[in-house]
């Protein structure tokens, strides 16, 4: 009887201290984390560029209100995503050494300037600092009758960076 009693005992301290300890997860992200490469077709194991980013989601909102024109903007949401090249490459006209860059922008009407920085691991673009711009160079922005809910990157074929949101669509040639 004793023998019971103390399994029966020990058995309802494990339960009650299991979950007592138990993890507490965070709710799902509002904006996912995605990534997009080049070239983009799964079946290919060596890729040439990677970006890995947040995509926000308009919710009603603009994207004037969300990357205003002439700010820096962090290029999508939460943390400043991050462009890796495996081989140097040129971007927009630039050569640019094989490495991982933050990913920023400045939004214009016509076109945008897009920014690779050395700085990593920033959040948004509160602590963005020119002095770590490796390049900049700017890219044609125009308007597509398809409008796009959260904010998506894309390569083309050719290597050119499609970054949409809204009916906006900005391309940056790469040569990659």
């Amino acid at each position: 009887m004793k023998n019971i009693l103390l399994l029966t005992f020990l058995t309802l301290t494990l339960v009650f201290s299991t979950e007592a300890t138990a993890q507490k997860f965070n709710g799902l992200d509002k904006s996912p984390a995605d990534i997009a490469s080049f070239p983009s077709s799964y079946r290919v194991s060596e890729k040439a560029a990677r970006v890995i980013y947040s995509r926000p989601q308009l919710k009603g909102r603009s994207l004037s209100e969300l990357a205003p024109d002439g700010k820096v903007w962090r290029t999508g949401a939460n943390e400043a995503p991050e462009i890796t090249f495996y081989k140097d490459a040129t971007v927009g006209g630039k050569s640019v050494k094989a490495g991982t860059y933050a990913l920023f922008t400045i939004p214009g009407e016509s076109e945008w300037t897009v920014i690779l920085n050395g700085n990593l691991n920033q959040w948004g673009a509160y602590s963005y600092n020119s002095d770590a711009d490796v390049v900049r160079v700017t890219a044609k922005a125009s308007t597509d009758s398809d409008s796009l809910e959260a904010f998506s990157i894309a390569f083309e074929e050719n290597g050119t960076m499609v970054m949409g949101w809204g009916t906006t669509r900005v391309s940056l040639p790469m040569s990659l």
